[in-house]
């Protein structure tokens, strides 16, 4: 079962809900932050990347969760972030184009994401739990929702029909980067006690998007527990906020590489190697065309590159993948990236940032890119299912959730 619980959400006032909604604190490094938030003061990028207002010179960790936390408060202070009255749900809607799909906000358990009824498919770095876990621990809140999944459920999606169906949405509005937000809270406590039914038949709920903000809840929770002798399981900071939805309206783009040299190697040398491993073939397009093909941009030139029959251990549901496949045939027996987790050698670039992003790196600082087909949402479960770990930076969700449109309190 998925035991997920209502609570009374920090929302933007609707006439800011657009200006106060951010990225995700992980997908712009600072100076993009920086730039997008401009003089908005009201942008949640204050709150998930406080460095942006501080002097790089005094902007040591401590200072940037105080500031974070200060800029928190004054968003409550001043009105842009009201609470809610009453514990909800909150569908919330992502659109892009022509595509739709539908989630549902909630509290999830933290003791589920520890026994595995929460399922992972990607390794953490104790760094970045300790940046986000000491971001919650001083705000007292969860600042941005982690993305999961689950199979879909015709139940849920009758549920959550109905309820978009009856009134119009609290928030709705487009941002600059083209996707459509709205969200509708669902306070009612007839169907948030159907809603909370129907997710008692999903056995497991599945990490798409936010596995270090998942594993930070868990330290948070340890850390208030720890700290409180009338700890009951019932406080708000055994949950964590999350927008879960159906695997099958999910949407993911390519999540590529881009390697700074050659490892000693000519343009043509590299290029002869490669020609002895895959099926090379020069192209004028950079998206792979399935799974097990890659685009390569090299010398200003793209190629594709398709695994040879018997290259590819099939039935592995990790050693399969397209990122395992290149990782082990290409990067670390030839360019001798043998931890892409750890090597400063290798960057990787989101697909939403397009391949002209990869042929400017390609142009500015990088020798060689690689584009990847987009992995399956089935191929995530399956890793998932065998208790595996899939290859860094194996999937990119697209459209992504913004920060600030719902933010959960950890205290009361």
């Amino acid at each position: 079962m998925a035991d997920i619980r209502p609570f009374a959400a920090y929302r933007p006032t609707p006439e800011s809900a657009s200006r106060v909604a951010s990225p995700p604190y992980d997908v712009l490094d600072s100076n993009e932050a920086r730039e997008m938030a401009g003089a908005n003061a009201d942008s949640f990028l204050h709150v998930v990347k406080a460095e942006i207002g501080l002097n790089p010179a005094a902007a040591d960790p401590e200072a940037v969760y105080a500031r974070s936390a200060k800029n928190w408060r004054r968003l409550v202070t001043d009105g842009v972030m009201v609470r809610d009255a009453a514990p909800s749900f909150y569908i919330y809607r992502l659109t892009l184009g022509a595509h739709i799909q539908f989630g549902l906000a909630v509290g999830c358990s933290v003791d589920e994401y520890v026994d595995g009824r929460i399922k992972k498919h990607e390794f953490t770095r104790r760094d970045k739990e300790d940046d986000r876990a000491r971001h919650m621990e001083v705000l007292g809140v969860n600042a941005g929702p982690v993305l999961y999944t689950y199979r879909a459920d015709r139940r849920i999606k009758v549920l959550v029909d109905g309820l978009v169906s009856q009134v119009a949405p609290a928030v709705d509005f487009i941002a600059d980067d083209g996707v459509g937000h709205a969200i509708w809270p669902v306070a009612d406590p007839l169907d948030v006690a159907a809603l909370q039914q129907a997710f008692v038949e999903i056995p497991f709920l599945y990490v798409a998007d936010g596995h270090h903000r998942s594993a930070s809840a868990r330290r948070v929770r340890d850390i208030y527990r720890d700290r409180n002798p009338d700890h009951s399981g019932e406080e708000p900071y055994n949950h964590f906020l999350a927008v879960l939805f159906p695997d099958d309206e999910l949407s993911l783009m390519g999540y590529h590489r881009v390697v700074r040299d050659l490892n000693g190697l000519t343009p043509e040398a590299f290029l002869a190697v490669v020609s002895d491993i895959f099926d090379v073939a020069e192209t004028d397009t950079s998206e792979p065309v399935a799974h097990h093909t890659w685009g390569m941009h090299l010398a200003g030139r793209w190629y594709r590159l398709t695994a040879r029959e018997g290259s590819v251990p099939i039935d592995d549901p990790v050693n399969s993948l397209d990122a395992a496949v290149l990782q082990d045939l290409l990067l670390a027996p030839v360019l001798g990236i043998g931890d892409p987790r750890q090597d400063s050698r290798i960057d990787f670039v989101g697909g939403s940032r397009g391949t002209g992003e990869l042929e400017r790196r390609c142009r500015e600082d990088m020798a060689v890119a690689f584009t990847f087909a987009p992995a399956d949402v089935s191929q995530i479960m399956a890793v998932a299912d065998a208790d595996a770990v899939m290859p860094p930076k194996s999937t990119w969700f697209e459209p992504k959730l913004r920060s600030g449109l719902i933010v959960r309190s950890l205290t009361d």
